[in-house]
């Protein structure tokens, strides 16, 4: 039997996805009535961070123990990764003494490698491509606060990252509209954006893209590893700011979400991300919840 792995959201079936969605609002209302439930009982997480964290870090960790399991952290310092140990002979080891493996890091192609190598589940926590984990708890923060986000029109601001490429392919997924507003030079990948066809549509006016919008997203304008950009990017993402004049033009109800961290008054005002039409606390949250209904999916095959 194949075994799964999840890089990009395009890894499983529509229809997965949404149950995966739906399994997370279940294990928080589990979560939140005290009921035990430990599918994972001794199974083991390894957690690979070339890249720091806070939210992933702390969800992986607390959805096993929740779960009934373990999970050991592991960063390039910690192991021989850092001192020049192949990316393959590490999969091939860890993936024989644990019995999942989430990875962290900047390189995609990197990620591809090391899950060719693996014995077991290995899931994309972030990489400079793509960051699947956080759409699944931004979907779930979608449906719990509006229902089902099929047919609805999600507005992207802000720079082309691996953010931005994880909504083009839950737009595919979710069948939704996004509109993406980056300036010229910033746009997603281009292979990424013609897959998506007619869900995604690209322009460079922020303005356009949230008029009528049910869901306004944005990140930082400067990622990890981006920081010697940082006084650039400030002056082309200028006009790209979400902040209430911004969100006026979207639905009366529309939310806004940040996958955090953010930076006040630069790519997002405190008005809009500490105001009521913001969910990003919620959004933050439900990292730990959607993770834990793809852990138990992954290594046990869904609920128990």
């Amino acid at each position: 039997m194949a075994i799964q792995h999840f890089l990009t959201l395009l890894d499983l079936p529509a229809d997965e996805l949404r149950q995966l969605v739906l399994r997370a609002i279940d294990l928080k209302t589990l979560q939140r009535q005290g009921k035990i439930y430990e599918p994972l009982k001794n199974k083991v997480l390894g957690m690979l961070f070339e890249k720091s964290s806070t939210r992933t870090r702390v969800s992986f960790e607390a959805g096993m123990a929740q779960f009934g399991g373990s999970a050991i952290f592991l960063s390039p310092q910690d192991t021989q990764l850092g001192r020049g140990e192949p990316i393959e002979d590490t999969a091939r080891v860890l993936s024989r003494m644990v019995d999942c493996l989430m990875v962290r890091t900047f390189s995609h192609s990197m990620l591809e490698r090391f899950a060719a190598y693996s014995r077991v589940p290995v899931i994309n926590a972030l990489t400079d491509s793509y960051h699947p984990c956080q759409l699944l708890a931004d979907i779930q923060t979608y449906f719990e606060h509006r229902g089902d986000i099929q047919g609805r029109t999600v507005a992207w601001i802000g720079d082309g990252n691996n953010m931005c490429q994880s909504y083009i392919n839950a737009a595919c997924q979710f069948d939704f509209q996004l509109r993406i507003a980056t300036p010229v030079g910033y746009e997603p990948d281009s292979i990424i954006l013609q897959a998506a066809g007619e869900r995604a549509q690209i322009m460079t006016d922020p303005r356009e893209a949230t008029k009528g919008a049910d869901l306004v997203v944005t990140d930082v304008w400067t990622s990890m590893g981006q920081e010697k950009e940082k006084l650039r990017r400030l002056q082309d993402f200028a006009d790209y700011q979400i902040n209430s004049k911004l969100m006026a033009l979207a639905q009366e109800d529309a939310l806004f979400m940040h996958c955090l961290p953010a930076h006040r008054d630069e790519e997002v005002t405190a008005e809009v991300i500490d105001g009521s039409q913001s969910v990003v606390w919620d959004e933050a949250e439900n990292r730990l919840y959607a993770q834990k209904a793809l852990l138990e999916k992954l290594l046990v095959g869904g609920p128990q």
